[in-house]
């Protein structure tokens, strides 16, 4: 099915049956808003994302409904999206909800906590779980509120110069990295930076730090960090799966029509799916390339997985017992998690592993 039949489908099926299509047509405003995006041009996929919502909007609209798209500091820099947004500077953006955690710590459940649920599980909890009532709850505050666009997928755990044999090895260790899972990492003696994605090769690059994580072997390998540091690892286990969205001035959505706030929903859905079956596609291709150009591929040690995993309940707990809305928002994603980890046990893991050692064979 195409992506625009369906989204123009799904935004006007119920008017269809009582208004010709044409007075519908006639009935759509013509609007113009501006996006501003957390991510630079260079990254065809992330930011490709943004361009590919903009696209099904304006199919499924006939040009009616336009959005431009801006990258990081075209308009404001990365971490100001959300900013930008609840200042109505510009309507919507696409930005990593946990960037503003230090705002409202809440918000790292709307991209992905540490030791949290990989991106299907996500997704589920964000539909059906009441994920996305509570991230919206969240951002109550910012007069914004967040339509999923997209997931990375379980990401990487980054660029090291030097190789992480030890917990002992994390101190003092200058790692870009966002989110909540710096915060945990903090406790094990690493001094976490948070760096938009257009300037962590420069400070990689210069020294100004030792480590940086990103996303996955294909916008790193973009972003030419092979070049700088020597060892990848993984997993990152502070991103387990990283939803993006695009965030809504309240505002701005509560004056549009109700099928293009539906068109809009839809258009997230869609561009949020050709996201991931993109990186599915190169990822795997991206690692053989930067494997043979010398990067060495490493898990990190048992032992720092279970100091970091030790380090982010103690954190996660302490921040529930100061905020009322955190806690409600963990205990729903963890009760969530819990359910769905024990049928994909049965499922895909067990299926998956068999496969798996079948590939090592041939």
């Amino acid at each position: 099915m195409k992506r625009r039949t369906f989204l123009t489908g799904s935004a006007v099926a119920g008017a269809t049956t009582l208004v010709a299509a044409p007075a519908i047509a006639q009935s759509m405003p013509e609007i113009k808003w501006r996006l501003t995006s957390s991510f630079p041009k260079s990254l065809d996929t992330i930011y490709g994302t943004a361009q590919t919502f903009a696209k099904y909007v304006a199919e499924a609209t006939d040009n009616k409904f336009q959005i431009q798209t801006f990258a990081a500091g075209e308009i404001v820099p990365g971490l100001q999206a959300l900013d930008a947004v609840s200042v109505a500077s510009v309507e919507i953006a696409q930005t990593p909800l946990y960037f503003y955690v230090g705002k409202e710590p809440a918000l790292a459940y709307a991209t992905g906590a540490p030791f949290g649920m990989n991106h299907r599980h996500q997704h589920s909890w964000w539909t059906f779980g009441g994920g996305a009532e509570l991230c919206n709850e969240a951002l109550k505050p910012f007069k914004a509120r967040a339509i999923l666009c997209g997931n990375s997928g379980t990401q990487m755990g980054g660029w090291f110069r030097k190789e992480i044999k030890t917990v002992d090895d994390l101190n003092g260790l200058k790692f870009r990295i966002a989110g909540m899972g710096g915060h945990v990492l903090a406790r094990l003696g690493v001094v976490p930076q948070q760096i938009a994605g257009g300037d962590v090769y420069s400070s990689l690059e210069k020294g100004a730090i030792d480590a940086a994580e990103f996303v996955g072997p294909y916008d790193d390998e973009k972003l030419g960090f092979y070049k700088v540091a020597k060892y990848y690892y993984f997993p990152g286990w502070w991103e387990g799966g990283a939803m993006l969205h695009m965030v809504v001035n309240e505002e701005k959505w509560n004056g549009l029509p109700k099928q293009y706030q539906s068109i809009l929903t839809q258009a997230g859905s869609a561009a949020g799916a050709w996201m991931i079956e993109k990186y599915d596609s190169v990822n795997p291709l991206a690692l053989k390339r930067l494997i043979a150009n010398g990067t060495e591929l490493r898990a990190f040690p048992q032992p720092v997985m279970e100091a970091s995993y030790k380090a982010t309940q103690d954190y996660l707990n302490e921040i529930a017992e100061k905020s009322p809305l955190f806690k409600k928002t963990k205990e729903s994603h963890d009760a969530y998690m819990k359910d769905v980890l024990f049928y994909t046990q049965i499922a895909e893991n067990y299926y998956d592993n068999y496969l798996l050692s079948k590939a090592r064979k041939s």
